[in-house]
């Protein structure tokens, strides 16, 4: 990456779905029997302590940029431009294994908290509003073919690197499950397995087009519903349609006696996000990528052209040292790290 700041481009508004057919889940999760065999799992790299000669070996960069996809109904049959299929998904997966990608949650992602061999990149995978092709267990207790937690195993099973792990931001009828109980046997299976599950509203309104108290109702009670499920640690949320509500809402407030405070706040496009360490990165406002081709708008906004990008511009990408405790960088860009002396530093 060079000293200057990475292209910035003007966000894409995030697309309305259509309404239409959609695949209908296996089974839904409920109180199955363990799984028949054991799935993926992919624990953290052993420990080294970076250089930095051990930095420039791997051409590690720190403050690079990080793709943070955005995918919404997997379904056999696309009936809105953001829906893609499970063979779109399952293939764009292969891609990022293959070029060196490696998952983290969107909370890890806030939280700088990278823990990634070193020489590789960091991506995060992110679905929203809980949609019943994201998550289903089939007869035998597995996730179901063809969602989105199936096909993230399926290439963790090719391809031993790549970490299987996605955050999922839900509204008030998470993965399409109607009775409570499977919602919660449903968010701790994710949880239980290195997931997130985080909010994403109530019931997906424009937050913009609503009064503010109106948005902090909607954000608290998706709030509310999270912790009736389990969750005990939200710090991320997802806008509907991108839409960010007027002043500060959407990163804090307090509804009915039930507050918020985000550490971090994504919108719906359209370019890769900059470091957790860099100086410059809004946490009430982070970027995401469309997962799509490169047709209509799509040419210069979604997950085909930047990942196109990114391959072409390898030094602009966040590359990991593989030590989590420092941050190493090329020399000329110790100036745009966010807060100096937090963590040990290897410019070289």
């Amino acid at each position: 990456m060079s000293g200057q700041d990475p292209p910035v481009n003007r966000p894409a508004a995030k697309p309305r779905p259509k309404t239409g057919p959609a695949t209908p889940p296996a089974v839904p999760p409920t109180a199955l029997p363990p799984p028949v065999q054991a799935l993926p799992s992919v624990g953290p790299p052993a420990p080294i302590t970076a250089t930095p000669e051990s930095a420039r070996r791997v051409k590690a960069n720190e403050l690079g940029l990080v793709p943070v996809l955005m995918y919404h109904r997997i379904v056999g049959k696309r009936h809105a431009s953001i829906d893609r299929t499970p063979a779109a998904v399952r293939a764009e997966l292969v891609r990022l294994a293959k070029e060196g990608y490696v998952p983290v949650t969107a909370r890890e992602f806030v939280r700088g908290e990278i823990n990634i061999p070193a020489g590789s990149h960091p991506v995060v995978l992110t679905f929203d509003d809980g949609h019943e092709s994201h998550f289903a267990l089939d007869e035998r207790g597995m996730p179901a073919k063809d969602t989105a937690v199936a096909i993230i195993y399926d290439v963790a099973k090719k391809y031993p690197d790549f970490r299987p792990v996605a955050t999922f931001w839900i509204n008030s009828r998470p993965f399409g499950l109607e009775n409570v109980k499977q919602q919660e046997q449903a968010v701790r299976w994710l949880i239980e397995r290195g997931f997130e599950v985080g909010n994403h509203t109530w019931g997906h309104p424009d937050l913009r087009a609503i009064p503010p108290k109106r948005a902090r109702e909607q954000i608290a009670r998706g709030e509310r519903l999270l912790q009736r499920l389990g969750v005990t640690d939200s710090e991320t949320f997802a806008l509907p349609f991108g839409s960010r509500p007027r002043g500060k809402t959407s990163k804090t407030g307090k509804w009915g006696g039930t507050g918020y405070d985000y550490k971090g706040v994504f919108l719906a496009g359209a370019e890769p996000s900059l470091s957790p360490h860099h100086k410059k990165l809004d946490r009430g406002s982070i970027q995401r990528i469309q997962s799509n081709g490169k047709k209509g708008e799509c040419r210069r906004w979604c997950s085909k052209y930047w990942l196109d990008w990114l391959a072409k511009h390898p030094d602009q990408r966040y590359t990991a040292d593989g030590d989590p405790a420092r941050i190493s960088i090329p020399r000329q860009l110790q100036g745009n790290i966010a807060v100096k002396g937090s963590r040990q530093v290897n410019a070289y």
